[in-house]
């Protein structure tokens, strides 16, 4: 038995030992590469194209010039149909665009209170969509001003650096009638039906609302589970076979936002339905949003993926804890680093990740964490929603949370284009590095950096996308890394190395290099379009793979991503 005066000794020998034990693993990754081990004979499932997804506030900016060109790319990216959701679909109004507006004037009412629908507006936004060969996740919202329980006011002007909850008017209210409601549910449905056809429509996603659990919903949690009633009930009596979803609620690790959704997924499974008054509602998937939280800390913008990442590990649990819906697809339906689009970096200095390589290097390293989180609490994540489009005839640049800008394409976009070459199973990477999904949802990217890939086995290729990503932005020397393959079927490979960084894919710091015009010329926008593609880090190279292993050697800087592509 040791006496009390051996303690500190004690301790300082702990102390030490941690200490070189971190100071070991630094000096390894500073010696020598950091190992990616992936082995393609040990697949972990399917690789669902859950980041072919994307969403947006404002509705009208889908067929407007640079709307229609960034969504032309977005479908040009992925082989799978790239599901859109957009807010604001049966808002009154003329159609105007502006920021957190829009509207489609879908429902008015006569002198007589008789209804008008009016499809012109939704069936531009959506013909978009069906023309470039993506599909609408079909928000249900919000309440028609002849509808609305408290329609004034019911336009707002929003513009950033205003107070937030400004955005929040008529629209938001419960409905006066739910009759109504339902009705005009029911006939967009059936529109739907006879302008897309039955088996096109039967592949959507319906759902009703936006984050009930806040602002954007004006009633009770009991008032939205009535709505949920009828506005299901609408839907499968239109078409029986449409697919009908909700909540949509924001933060589920929020005490608020875990009991609304519990409230909801009660009511579903075991509550009187307000229609029918049978025991029940249809629910053919489960939909809620998770956010990051980034800040600024002593000068440098911090992120916060641990936040984001408990908000996802929360709602798969609640999900996982309802046995009769716990194999039900789930789509995170938005899904992000952090929760208003709208807001610029200018007036929001925390947003300053948006415009460079942090926006994509954030973006792999977390969509790879969601495969992970859905595989522990084994439930069917199908899809998660980037909340990020396009803000028309604003300044170059401004950091809006977008994927392109005045038609020109971000970093972050490129990364969606890797996604876009991924596919088959998901294969093995080794789990000794320094994070995986649990450390990182309990401690985010404060420490060393999260160095790390996602792996992809198809028929005839396989494809690694390697991250170097910190919380905070700051571009720190490059490490060096080595990825190794395991069970590579063919003895000669054809390999392809893509790569965003600061010099590559990355048409942010191009303009800033033109010294930041905000008046290019045709000629330097032909050139910030070509920085803005997903650019190649290397030749194509036929490589040898000896005894079924394959091994390449490079250097990713902080915040960089690249893509290996390996065909045979």
């Amino acid at each position: 038995m040791y006496s009390n005066s051996f303690l500190p000794i004690r301790l300082l020998a702990a102390l030490l030992l941690l200490l070189l034990a971190h100071v070991s693993r630094a000096q390894s990754t500073a010696t020598g590469p950091v190992p990616i081990r992936v082995d393609l004979t040990k697949e972990l499932g399917e690789a669902k194209p859950i980041w072919a997804w994307f969403g947006y506030d404002e509705p009208n900016y889908t067929y407007m010039k640079d709307g229609k060109k960034l969504l032309t790319e977005i479908s040009q990216l992925s082989k799978v149909p790239v599901f859109v959701r957009t807010h604001g679909l049966l808002v009154t109004g003329d159609g105007e665009a502006a920021l957190k507006w829009g509207s489609t004037n879908a429902y008015t009412e006569d002198a007589n209170g008789k209804p008008i629908y009016n499809w012109t507006i939704v069936d531009k936004i959506f013909d978009t969509y069906i023309e470039r060969g993506m599909k609408p996740m079909a928000q249900i919202g919000f309440m028609p001003e002849a509808l609305s329980t408290n329609p004034q006011p019911y336009r707002h002007y929003w513009k950033p650096g205003d107070n937030y909850n400004d955005i929040y008017t008529g629209w938001a209210y419960p409905p006066k009638d739910y009759a109504k409601f339902a009705e005009l549910v029911y006939q967009w449905v059936r529109h739907s039906v006879e302008r897309y056809g039955k088996q096109e429509v039967e592949s959507w996603y319906w759902e009703l609302w936006n984050e009930p659990n806040i602002g954007y919903w004006k009633g009770t949690t009991e008032e939205y589970i009535k709505l949920y009633d009828y506005t299901a009930d609408a839907v499968k009596r239109a078409l029986p076979t449409a697919k009908i979803g909700g909540p949509e609620v924001t933060g589920p690790n929020w005490d608020v936002s875990a009991k609304f959704m519990k409230a909801f997924l009660d009511h579903v499974v075991s509550g009187k339905n307000y229609v029918t008054g049978k025991t029940g509602s249809p629910l053919d998937f489960i939909t809620f949003h998770a956010k990051g939280s980034p800040k600024v800390v002593d000068g440098i913008v911090q992120m916060n993926m641990g936040t984001q990442l408990r908000d996802i590990d929360k709602g798969f649990e609640i999900v996982a804890s309802y046995p009769n819906l716990k194999k039900l697809p789930i789509i995170i339906g938005e899904s992000d680093p952090e929760g208003c689009a709208a807001c610029s970096e200018d007036l929001h200095p925390q947003n300053a990740y948006r415009n460079g390589t942090m926006y994509s290097s954030y973006t792999a390293a977390s969509f790879a964490r969601k495969h992970e989180l859905a595989d522990a609490r084994g439930v069917n994540l199908l899809g998660a929603v980037t909340w990020g489009f396009e803000f028309e005839n604003q300044p170059w640049f401004r950091g809006f949370r977008d994927l392109a800008t005045n038609g020109v394409d971000k970093p972050v976009l490129n990364v969606f284009r890797m996604f876009g070459m991924m596919s088959g199973k998901r294969v093995q990477v080794q789990q000794d590095l320094a994070y995986n999904a649990q450390k990182l949802k309990a401690e985010s990217v404060r420490g060393e950096a999260d160095i790390n890939a996602y792996a992809t086995k198809g028929a005839q290729e396989a494809a690694v996308m390697v991250w170097h990503y910190h919380d905070d932005n700051k571009l720190e020397p490059g490490a060096p890394v080595s990825v190794q393959l395991k069970g590579v079927p063919a003895r000669r490979v054809l390999v392809h190395h893509y790569r965003i960084d600061q010099q590559h894919s990355n048409s942010y710091e191009v303009w800033k290099s033109m010294g930041s015009p905000q008046n290019p010329t045709a000629e330097q926008i032909a050139t910030l379009e070509k920085a803005g593609q997903l650019q190649a880090y290397t030749s194509p190279t036929w490589m040898d793979a000896k005894n079924g292993l394959l091994q390449l050697d490079f250097s990713l800087p902080r915040q960089g991503v690249s893509l290996i592509k390996v065909s045979w």
